[in-house]
C-alpha cells in the first residue's frame, strides 16, 4: 500500500473551554495540533496507513509541540522544514452550541506560507499514491508555487491528486480571491471533495445535480458530502449515495478531513484504478467514512478524536 502525502498548512487550534461563545467572549483555550492537511495525514495514518506532511514550521515552540505531536501519531516528518522567517500558524477557535465553528487566524504571514518549489524535492513522491491538498495555502505566497510543483512532481510518479477547497474567507483578502484560485485548481484535480456549504461558493448552483458535470470535467471522482445528512459519489459513468449516521456531535473539528481521509486510505487499500470501481464499493466507502465522522464529532478535537479501523468496523456491525 503506497503512502499518502499531504501539502499546506500544520498549525495550532486553540480549542475553547466553553461552547456556545463566540471567540470574544471564551475565556481560555487548549492548543491542539491541526490544520486540514495535517488533519487527512492523521486519519489516514491512524486507519494503518503511512502518510507524510509536507510544510514548514517556525523555530517555536508551537512549531515543537506539532512534531512531537505527529510524531505520537505515527505523521511522517521527513519533509517539514523549519525557519527562522516567521512563526508557526496558530488558530483560534470557538463552538457553537451544534459544534460549529468560528475562526480567528495568527498567519501574516505564517511559517507554513514561505515554504518555497525550491524547496520541494521530486524524490519524495516516489512512492506516493496520493498527494492531498487544501486551498489555505493557495494565497499568492511562496506555498502556493510550492503547491504546483509538488503537484506535478507528484503526477510524474503516477500518484492521484486529491483536492478539498475549504472556505476559509477570513484568510483572504475577498471571496473572489479564494474563488479563484479554487478554479485555477480545480484542473490539477483526480479527486474533488466538496461539501454542501461549498458547492455555491465554487460552482453557483445549490444542486450538485446540476454542478456535477461542470466539477467531473476537471475530476476523475466528485466526493459531495452533506454532514449528518451523508454522501454522494460520483465518476463519469456512476454515481451512489450513503446515509449519514445520526449522532450527538460535541466538535466538528476536522470532521471533512477525516472524511476524505479515510476514503482516501480505503481507496489506496483497494489498489484499484478510479475507473474499476464498481458504484458499490464506493458506497461501501461512504459508510465507512460516514461512520468515522460520527465517531470523531462525538469527541473533542480534530486527530485526537479519530477512531480506529476496528472502531469503525465495530460501529458499522451495529
Amino acid at each position: 500500500m503506497k503512502k499518502l502525502i499531504a501539502i499546506g498548512e500544520a498549525l495550532i487550534d486553540f480549542a475553547p473551554s466553553q461552547l456556545g461563545k463566540k471567540i470574544k467572549e471564551v475565556e481560555s483555550f487548549s492548543p491542539k495540533t491541526g490544520g486540514a492537511p495535517a488533519n487527512v495525514c492523521g486519519a489516514f495514518t491512524r486507519l494503518g496507513g503511512t502518510s507524510e506532511m509536507i510544510t514548514q514550521l517556525g523555530n517555536d515552540p508551537f512549531g515543537d509541540k506539532i512534531l512531537d505531536d505527529f510524531r505520537s501519531h505515527n505523521i511522517g516528518c521527513n519533509y517539514i522544514l523549519r525557519t527562522d522567517k516567521a512563526n508557526t500558524s496558530l488558530a483560534f477557535v470557538s463552538l457553537a452550541s451544534d459544534g460549529n465553528r468560528e475562526f480567528s487566524f495568527y498567519r501574516n504571514p505564517g511559517a507554513d506560507m514561505l515554504l518555497s518549489e525550491d524547496e520541494i524535492q521530486k524524490e519524495w513522491f516516489q512512492d506516493c499514491g496520493v498527494l492531498h491538498f487544501c486551498s489555505v495555502s493557495l494565497g499568492d505566497f511562496p506555498m502556493k508555487e510550492a503547491h504546483k510543483k509538488a503537484i506535478l512532481s507528484a503526477k510524474e510518479q503516477g500518484a492521484l491528486i486529491s483536492f478539498d477547497p475549504n472556505i476559509r474567507l477570513a484568510l483572504w483578502k475577498s471571496p473572489e480571491d479564494l474563488k479563484a484560485a479554487i478554479l485555477e485548481f480545480l484542473p490539477y484535480a483526480d479527486i474533488l471533495k466538496i461539501s454542501d456549504e461549498e458547492l455555491a461558493f465554487i460552482t453557483g448552483e445549490t444542486d450538485i445535480e446540476k454542478a456535477k458535470d461542470m466539477l467531473l470535467s476537471h475530476s476523475r471522482l466528485l466526493i459531495y458530502t452533506t454532514g449528518s445528512s451523508g454522501a454522494q459519489a460520483y465518476t463519469k459513468t456512476i454515481s451512489c449515495q450513503a446515509e449519514g449516521k445520526k449522532v450527538s456531535a460535541i466538535d466538528t473539528t476536522g470532521a471533512g478531513d477525516g472524511f476524505i481521509g479515510s476514503f482516501l486510505y480505503q481507496l489506496c487499500a483497494s489498489e484499484k484504478e478510479i475507473e474499476a470501481l464498481s458504484a458499490k464499493e464506493l458506497q461501501e466507502y461512504l459508510k465507512f467514512s460516514n461512520t468515522f465522522c460520527a465517531l470523531s464529532v462525538q469527541k473533542h478535537g480534530a486527530i485526537d478524536s479519530y477512531p480506529t479501523k476496528e472502531e469503525v468496523l465495530q460501529f458499522l456491525k451495529k
